[in-house]
């Protein structure tokens, strides 16, 4: 029974299922915003949908030289482990009580998984602008990872527990953690390490189209696509929900309070894609410094503050 349940969580919802239409739903808010920024219309709500379908019908084409199995399976690997984040991270949100210890940690790392996918899945391509796109976020992925765990680390301390029950409890007795020094500080560190992580401008270095044509995703086509695609639009979605959780008291869904925890989700969305749409792509070697420099240190001043009480 339990079983069936928890097959229930992950496929349907809020696993899933869910997770995809909501992520899908994201990327045309994004894509909405973007439009409008640009004096567009932009596209209708069930683009993302029908691009999606449209995909799944598309010819597999897979090059000459690439490691088949590799190059194949790294899409799916990448949307299990960010369906697995959803599910935990959800959960958590509906119930604290299907909390369990450590889960802030173990959705931080389970939401690496698709970049590292990503960066395996285009080394197996065979093709050299998408092993430089791999390589591209590597070198990307290490340089965001360090300040935001510092980041998180503020709230943990903050609740004194890597347990979302108890971070939700403690922003709802105390107070949610953005609004206090460390906080914030803390919370701009998160927004800049979601852009990297959500490929987003100015860091989508793995992709550059203008330069990589696709990068790391210039071999895929057909279903493998809409699959990549797809772990891009949960990404999109996912990441500001931790945010939302971690910093800004997570998502209570009882009276006014749906209101409120769809307009946080919508403003760190709104806010993300300003970013991308006022800002140029950065090269790697800047995007390095900048998350090792200037993030690093406001993260530990962050960490520091939450040590003192700030």
């Amino acid at each position: 029974m339990d079983a069936a349940r928890y097959l229930v969580d992950y496929l349907i919802f809020p696993g899933f299922l869910f997770t995809a239409v909501v992520g899908l739903l994201t990327t045309w808010v994004d894509r909405k915003v973007t439009a409008r920024i640009h004096w567009r219309v932009g596209p209708p709500w069930y683009q993302p949908f029908a691009d999606t379908v449209k995909l799944l019908g598309k010819e597999v084409i897979v090059p000459a030289g690439a490691r088949k199995t590799g190059f194949l399976l790294m899409p799916i690997v990448g949307l299990a482990a960010a369906t697995l984040a959803s599910t935990i991270l959800w959960k958590a949100n509906l119930d604290p009580g299907n909390s369990f210890i450590g889960d802030s940690i173990v959705v931080l790392y389970i939401m690496t998984i698709p970049a590292i996918a990503m960066i395996l899945g285009a080394s197996a391509s065979g093709n050299p602008l998408a092993i430089l796109g791999g390589a591209r976020e590597m070198k990307l992925l290490f340089a965001y990872e360090l300040p935001l765990v510092i980041a998180m680390l503020t709230t943990v301390y903050k609740a004194e527990s890597f347990s979302f029950e108890n971070i939700l409890r403690m922003q709802a007795d105390s107070g949610q953690f953005l609004g206090s020094f460390s906080g914030t500080l803390a919370f701009i560190v998160a927004i800049f390490c979601a852009q990297a992580k959500c490929s987003l401008l100015p860091f989508d270095i793995a992709e550059a189209e203008t330069e990589l044509a696709g990068g790391a995703h210039i071999e895929y086509s057909g279903a493998p696509y809409a699959v990549v695609r797809l772990n891009m639009a949960i990404m999109l979605f996912i990441v500001p929900v931790f945010i939302v959780t971690m910093f800004w008291g997570g998502f209570t869904f009882v009276g006014w309070k749906i209101l409120t925890s769809i307009l946080k989700y919508v403003a760190v969305i709104v806010i993300m894609v300003l970013i991308k749409n006022t800002n140029p792509r950065v090269r790697i070697d800047q995007a390095v410094r900048f998350f090792w420099g200037p993030m690093l240190v406001l993260s530990i001043i962050a960490l520091i503050l939450a040590v003192l009480g700030y």
